[in-house]
């Protein structure tokens, strides 16, 4: 098979750790992965934002990704990561449990997830990609990010 077409057939995800699961970010939404930091609180936001960071002179809102997805808040270590995505020109930072590794998954071998409706984290989900023998949730960012979530 030519190599272009085989790349083409892939997408490149950085693999997180939430709790004991594992999701997929696509990694063309990525701007930086930074080391935890000072988070200023903004009053009257939803729980799931953190606060704001000054990256590099700009002022990014923070996300717990784990409050946003319905999980329990646990407490910081060392290991928690700010991931910093960039859409439509805005950048968002998601608190993450932990980093692991740049994967890269075909697409042909990414399931697409049913949405149950009553459930509105499961629209966080683009669907399902088979890591070697493992199973990583990936995750839509949009969804994610979006106000109405």
């Amino acid at each position: 098979m030519d190599e272009i077409a085989l790349l083409k057939d892939t997408t490149q995800y950085i693999k997180i750790k939430m709790g004991d699961e594992m999701f997929g970010i696509d990694i063309k939404h990525i701007d930086n992965i930074v080391r935890m930091q000072s988070i200023t609180r903004v009053p009257k936001v939803p729980a799931y934002i953190k606060g704001v960071i000054n990256l590099r002179g700009e002022v990014i809102p923070v996300f717990s990704l784990r409050l946003k997805m319905g999980m329990e808040e646990v407490e910081e270590t060392k290991k928690f990561r700010i991931i910093i995505i960039k859409l439509d020109g805005s950048y968002v930072g998601l608190i993450v449990d932990e980093v692991r590794e740049v994967v890269t998954l075909q697409n042909d071998l990414t399931e697409k997830v049913y949405r149950d409706p009553s459930d509105p984290t499961q629209n966080f989900l683009l669907g399902v990609g088979k890591d070697g023998d493992n199973l990583i949730s990936l995750l839509d960012v949009n969804e994610v990010v979006a106000e109405k979530n």
